[in-house]
């Protein structure tokens, strides 16, 4: 970094190359540091869970060395078998695991970073309390490599549950997700850790494409929205009459049925999983979705931020926007966090379907606060638009910092900052 400082030569950091805004990709003539063949761990601490690794750990190899210890990483991602840790760190990446386990930027303690200018900052720290000044770390979690190279990662894993189980509900329309949610938190409480939402023309999609069914046809009827929890805890017993997890699922299952207040069930059907065989093939609906729209077709990827209750609105009014010009759109996500994907799918890449769906999708967001990317980052796909999330204040202090960092513009360029 040193000499390219020197020569004012422009670097892109390349992890795993899983992202889906265009992070990593050279815009011009940038030098690419890829940092795969950092893949040491460094050290790891069984009692306090605290795991510290080079930043080219791939994410599923450093669950599969924790696994022994009874650990898992606090987040679990569907290209798990190839990105990598300093890239998900780089991009604060969410996934499935953030509603139980919250995001990086509290279970990363401490990072090693090779500054533009060739400096390292040593901020590797194991302590889960350090209260001496300015939290540095934080300004290169969700960078992009904008602002250094991540080298060095210190993370907080946490100890792997006993026992975990998959319920998967059809429910009748979307309105009832709400309460649905409501429900699940107030009788499951510490024990969830994920709900997961798709639309029924994601269900659809991933049926098709795999010919697989989570319910029989006659259970799910005319549902239109879809639910997975995933609870997890200490109780591998699934008996109820000695285990307390399940007497929590069975509560709420007794609820989603008979209603509330005298109203109609939440619910149309359900089933738990009693098996890790059923546990996966549940999961894998969800998980295969972005799958299935690949191969239906040229699919415009969509991860926003916006109210739960928005969802379906939001999605409905991307339909209505692009019409019969695309294949299908397909709306799911994450509820715990209030993050919406939305995948359109069309013939082919066309400046009509394009033209028609930005900056409208944006606008929309901005309606309600709302973010123009709830996990996958900005890249260089979205500088542009950053403005529909950020005011004019947060921008410019943005591009302080950048300029701060960096203010020979080597790290990354064209990527995050609009210039």
């Amino acid at each position: 970094m040193k000499w390219c400082w020197e020569r004012r030569i422009p670097v892109v950091p390349q992890g795993g190359n899983t992202g889906l805004v265009g992070g990593s990709v050279p815009i011009g003539s940038e030098v690419i540091l890829n940092l795969s063949n950092m893949n040491k761990i460094r050290t790891f601490d069984p009692v306090s869970g605290i795991l510290v690794c080079d930043a080219g750990c791939i994410l599923e190899s450093l669950s599969e060395f924790l696994a022994p210890h009874k650990h898992i990483m606090p987040l679990d991602l569907g290209a798990k078998g190839s990105c990598q840790i300093g890239g998900n760190v780089s991009t604060n990446a969410g996934g499935l695991r953030l509603l139980r386990y919250g995001s990086l930027h509290g279970s990363v303690l401490g990072l090693e970073v090779v500054l533009p200018d060739g400096r390292v900052m040593d901020q590797l720290t194991t302590l889960r309390k350090d209260n001496t000044g300015y939290d540095l770390k934080q300004l290169f979690i969700g960078a992009e490599g904008t602002l250094g190279v991540v080298t060095g990662v210190s993370i907080l894993t946490p100890a792997a549950p006993i026992a975990q189980q998959a319920i998967f509900l059809a429910l009748p329309s979307f309105a009832t997700l709400p309460k649905v949610y409501s429900a699940a938190k107030r009788h499951l409480s510490e024990i969830i850790s994920a709900f997961e939402y798709f639309d029924r023309q994601s269900y659809n999609l991933v049926s098709g494409h795999t010919g697989a069914k989570a319910l029989d046809d006659s259970e799910i009827g005319d549902s239109q929205a879809f639910v997975l929890i995933e609870t997890s805890g200490g109780d591998a017993n699934h008996d109820e009459e000695v285990s307390p997890r399940m007497r929590k699922v069975n509560k709420l299952l007794e609820d989603l049925y008979s209603g509330a207040d005298g109203e109609e069930p939440l619910i149309n059907s359900g089933t738990l999983s009693q098996s890790p065989t059923q546990f996966a093939s549940l999961w894998a609906f969800r998980e295969g979705i972005a799958e299935a729209a690949g191969k239906s077709g040229k699919v415009y990827k969509y991860d926003i931020s916006v109210p739960v209750s928005e969802f379906v609105n939001t999605t409905n009014r991307v339909r209505e926007r692009v019409g019969d010009k695309v294949k299908e759109v397909v709306g799911y996500g994450h509820v715990g966090d209030g993050n919406l994907h939305i995948n359109v799918i069309a013939e082919s890449y066309t400046k009509e379907v394009e033209h028609l769906l930005e900056p409208f999708i944006y606008e929309v967001v901005a309606s309600h606060r709302g973010s123009i990317s709830a996990e996958h980052g900005i890249g260089k796909m979205k500088p542009q638009h950053l403005h529909y999330s950020k005011d004019e204040v947060s921008i410019d202090l943005m591009k302080k910092i950048k300029q701060l960092f960096d203010e020979r513009g080597i790290m990354n360029p064209g990527k995050v900052v609009p210039t």
